[in-house]
């Protein structure tokens, strides 16, 4: 393993077909003219004839298969493109999900581990995929993604570019045959790609990009505003953990809001045992997912013991100078109805001089 870190270059879309792969093997194209070592680590074409040319010259290194449910399947060989050594690599998919077997369970995984071993990766990604935003992509398409990169993962690309194509363009394309064969094509035309969820997805590429944009310029100059009025030390953040299913689109928004607030983030549970044995084991297994879903996040996790849950939460807000508590409404059943919104009610009660915002689960669109 070398000191130096490789560099991250990440393009970001908000659709198949808008040319991110396309630009990333255009963009290499021109360093291997300049005498660079490129090499292509993994590429998937989708049956793209322009992208697929893109390739011409560049070194590809043979993929690993691995044989699962007597299935085979082709992944990444992280390995190999460690033993070629590269200086740059080219990964296609950055969320995609690594078969079962495989070293790692997703590409970023494999990702990093290049960047740890000195090789510069240049990656692509759909909006979609963003941790933090799942629960808004699924209110706008209907479909929940289950490939997703987590929003630290993003924050840590030395460098983000926005791969835009205008919604009508994009339709045009699949129209014509481009993005996917003729039958697909329809398919899509008829679900994910219909002109006002392009728009939506569109929209929030582009303000992520931005977002992204103006932290890596205000980390690098100190004039530059930082993308919110307030200072990382004034704002603290504060998500209340339950078993409820409502709690991981809390951990998303928390995650989310404490991202563009630059503030720091903490995931309380309250329990009556810290070690959570007198739950309902049915309990227990949903309250602690969502606690190592925040840890994946990089969101702090507490679990504090009190049998007075809406207390014992604005107590360590309060010790713990948090400004702002969010906690999720529970969803409407038998054994939440009455205790949650209890909860919910006392802490608005109790914790007066902070914020608190009672988030509401988001639903799936009406066709």
């Amino acid at each position: 393993m070398t000191d130096r870190r490789g560099r991250l270059k990440l393009y970001l879309g908000y659709a198949a077909g808008v040319g991110k792969t396309f630009q990333m093997l255009t963009d290499a194209q021109t360093l291997k003219a300049q005498g660079r070592d490129v090499v292509i680590g993994y590429f998937e074409p989708h049956g793209r004839q322009d992208t697929i040319r893109q390739t011409n010259g560049i070194e590809i290194v043979p993929r690993r298969r691995i044989e699962y449910r007597g299935a085979s399947f082709e992944e990444m060989d992280t390995d190999a493109i460690l033993r070629r050594a590269p200086e740059i690599c080219l990964v296609d998919e950055f969320a995609h999900t690594n078969v079962p077997g495989s070293e790692r369970a997703k590409r970023w995984e494999d990702v990093r581990v290049l960047l740890d071993h000195g090789i510069d990766v240049y990656t692509t990604m759909n909006i979609q995929h963003l941790e933090s935003i799942n629960d808004q992509i699924f209110q706008i398409t209907g479909i929940r993604v289950r490939e997703t990169v987590p929003d630290w993962v993003v924050a840590q690309a030395d460098e983000v570019v926005m791969v835009d194509l205008t919604p009508e363009a994009l339709l045009n394309r699949l129209k014509r045959g481009v993005v996917y064969a003729p039958d697909k094509a329809e398919r899509a035309l008829e679900h994910f790609f219909r002109e006002p969820t392009l728009v939506a997805l569109r929209e929030m590429a582009l303000r992520q990009t931005a977002h992204e944009v103006d932290v890596r310029q205000a980390a690098v100059e100190p004039g530059v505003r930082k993308p919110s009025p307030v200072q990382p030390s004034q704002e603290r953040l504060l998500l209340y953990i339950t078993a409820d299913p409502s709690t991981a689109a809390l951990i998303r928004r928390g995650r989310r809001v404490a991202d563009f607030l630059q503030a720091d983030c903490i995931a309380v549970a309250v329990e009556r045992s810290s070690a959570l044995d007198t739950l309902d084991p049915e309990e227990r297994a949903r309250l602690r997912k969502h606690l190592e879903f925040a840890r994946d996040l990089h969101i702090e996790t507490r679990i504090l013991e009190s049998n007075d849950p809406a207390a014992a939460l604005v107590d360590f807000a309060r010790a713990n100078k948090v400004t702002q508590i969010l906690i999720a409404r529970p969803a409407r059943s038998p054994w939440t109805a009455a205790l949650g919104r209890s909860v919910v009610q006392r802490v608005v009660q109790l914790a007066r001089e902070m914020r608190v915002t009672v988030v509401a689960p988001r639903t799936k669109p009406e066709k």
